[in-house]
């Protein structure tokens, strides 16, 4: 009989009574997490006097943030399994550094977030609440602006009483019969074509900063009619050095030539510069060229981790790809147009919900004839503006010209914030122009393919308005005004799957409300499940 040294069994510390056991997920990038770092403590600290009040004491687990999958792994060993958890969220995360501990821990979990402009910790806290709900565990979620708050006081004590909170989500509801009205056929038709003849979506490199929310696994994928062509970003990269100075040149040309303007500089380390945008032109013709050599209907680029530390940002050419009218790109032999007229959708941050809902949105909105330029935005902010709740949502980039009143002409470079971006590269920025918007969210639930959607109006609002929340927030990076229709601030936040969310234009709320139920119809008949949330006409 052979006799094996076998490895001493697990064990994990007892929980102290009333004590909650606090993680704080940060950025893999140290720059971020070193600026971020006051924020949250200061957060932390306004959490722990909540707690006090109670009765209760925090144990933070771990110093500084948690900036690894392997940090997490080592940080939940000195958790107790049962404890109650608290994931304190007041900059942007990477969700992967501790889903393996949360997946596993089997007493009450609470994430919570400062609701704040400034730094992206709603953002980090919808992606933590993403994975959760993709991998089957059970959370409770609160957020506040300074954590004094009865909502939040009130939230916290059940929390700490019962386990959990109860958040008033009644304005979603799941799709009811549809009419057999044109709109319906058409969803079903689009439906019908795209289970025959299929799609493919070109993904270069899978899990950007650490979104497990936003990968779809092909099981659930192929049966809507959607497959992966997995990509790599060293590809992508390769392909940029095989495109002329001069082609690269041509594209920044068209955009002058439109009225785009870009704030350049000289340093490098700090400013935007010609070098930074002719690599930019090269990546927006680059992945086009291999878009068309692998049949893609759609593209997503991560950049973060990777092309980071090799090339500026992908933002400039992803907001490129997703309008119609933009910089003409052939192929390498210059006899054929790559999608000439149309947008290629792209999906931001590789963000694999998002390609569902672009590819799905881009066949609607062309069968209806309307503007097809559709784009995410994170979930970033808002406030009260003249008697109602006016979000922030902010892409970390760019968004389609034709979303603009007067499209590249009001359109500005700026540089990417050196934190994030260290190699730089221009955004497109500028604020969205007013008018009725189709919103919505494919995520995954308990195995399954769920889609929220909504209806919301773009809101014009003073400059002087816009410019205060612009800086409150990432003055680099485009914004939309929204108002949600008969969703409140808090039932948003208690709802939503996801630090993203799609967004789509129509010239009338007649228009946005048949868009909306093809769109239903569509994805129902796909097999996703649908639900409506807040004021929808159908």
């Amino acid at each position: 009989m052979s006799t094996y040294t076998l490895p001493a069994a697990p064990t994990r510390p007892a929980a102290e009574p009333d004590t909650v056991y606090l993680v704080a997920s940060g950025d893999l990038r140290p720059a971020a997490n070193r600026a971020g770092w006051p924020t949250q403590q200061r957060m932390e600290a306004d959490v722990t006097a909540a707690f006090a009040e109670l009765g209760w004491s925090v144990h933070r687990a771990h110093e500084g943030f948690i900036d690894s999958q392997r940090m997490g792994l080592e940080v939940f060993k000195t958790i107790p399994p049962d404890a109650p958890l608290v994931v304190a969220e007041a900059v942007w995360q990477y969700s992967h550094h501790i889903l393996a501990g949360l997946r596993t821990h089997r007493g009450p979990i609470l994430t919570v977030a400062n609701f704040a402009g400034d730094w992206p910790g709603l953002v980090g806290l919808l992606g933590v609440n993403a994975g959760m709900a993709k991998m089957g565990v059970e959370y409770s979620t609160l957020w506040s602006v300074d954590f004094t708050d009865d909502w939040f006081r009130a939230g916290l004590r059940s929390w700490v009483t019962t386990g959990t909170v109860r958040h008033d989500v009644s304005h979603v509801r799941d799709l009811p019969a549809l009419p057999d009205d044109p709109e319906t056929r058409l969803g079903r038709a689009l439906a019908a074509q795209l289970l025959a003849d299929k799609a493919i979506i070109g993904v270069f490199d899978e899990g950007c900063m650490g979104m497990y929310n936003a990968i779809i696994d092909d099981e659930l994928l192929n049966p809507i009619g959607i497959y992966k062509e997995r990509l790599s970003q060293s590809a992508l990269w390769a392909e940029m050095q095989r495109v002329p100075d001069a082609e690269a040149d041509a594209v920044g040309a068209w955009l002058v030539a439109k009225g785009m303007t870009f704030r350049l500089g000289t340093d490098e380390a700090t400013e935007l510069t010609e070098a930074q945008l002719r690599w930019q032109y090269k990546m927006y013709v680059a992945a086009l060229r291999i878009s068309d050599d692998f049949g893609l209907d759609a593209v997503g680029i991560q950049y973060q981790q990777g092309l980071k530390d090799i090339c500026p940002a992908s933002d400039l050419a992803e907001g490129l790809l997703n309008n119609a009218d933009r910089p003409p790109v052939t192929t390498r032999d210059g006899r054929r147009v790559l999608w000439d007229g149309v947008p290629l959708p792209h999906f931001n941050e590789a963000d694999e919900g998002v390609a569902v809902d672009a590819l799905v949105t881009n066949r609607i909105w062309t069968a209806m004839g309307l503007d097809p330029a559709t784009t995410l935005h994170d979930v970033r902010w808002g406030e009260q503006y003249d008697g109602q709740f006016v979000w922030v949502w902010e892409i970390s980039g760019s968004v389609p010209a034709s979303h603009f009143a007067t499209g590249y002409a009001e359109a500005e470079g700026w540089r990417q914030d050196p934190v994030y971006f260290p190699l730089g590269g221009s955004t497109i920025k500028g604020i969205c122009k007013p008018g009725e918007v189709v919103w919505s969210r494919v995520f995954v639930q308990a195995g399954q393919l769920h889609a929220d959607l909504g209806r919301s109006t773009a809101v014009a609002l003073p400059p002087e308005e816009s410019d205060r929340r612009s800086k409150a927030t990432t003055p680099a990076w485009p914004i939309m005004h929204a108002v949600l229709h008969g969703v409140t601030r808090d039932q948003f936040m208690a709802r939503h799957k996801a630090n993203h969310l799609n967004v789509a234009y129509a010239p009338d709320p007649e228009t946005a409300d048949k868009a909306l139920q093809v769109k239903a119809a569509m994805l129902a008949t796909l097999g996703v499940e649908v639900h409506l949330c807040g004021n929808v006409n159908l």
